[in-house]
């Protein structure tokens, strides 16, 4: 994927354990969509609450809520 000096990209990538690490990608590392990516990474890795979320909103994507 190629990305434009506008944008940036939050890369996630999970071990066979569930490990989950988080990389970031952009031509412009000082420009605002870097910035904002930066800023989600740090939450997603630090911010339990965060994490607890996003889990409970896989498991309702996967059918794990009751109609």
């Amino acid at each position: 994927m190629e990305l434009n000096n506008n944008q940036a990209a939050l890369i996630l990538s999970a071990t066979e354990d569930g490990e989950i690490t988080v990389d970031i990608e952009s031509p412009d590392m000082n420009g605002l969509s870097s910035a904002i990516c930066h800023a989600l990474a740090k939450k997603l890795m630090n911010d339990e609450h965060f994490q607890e979320e996003l889990m409970e909103m896989l498991g309702e994507e996967s059918g794990g809520q009751d109609a």
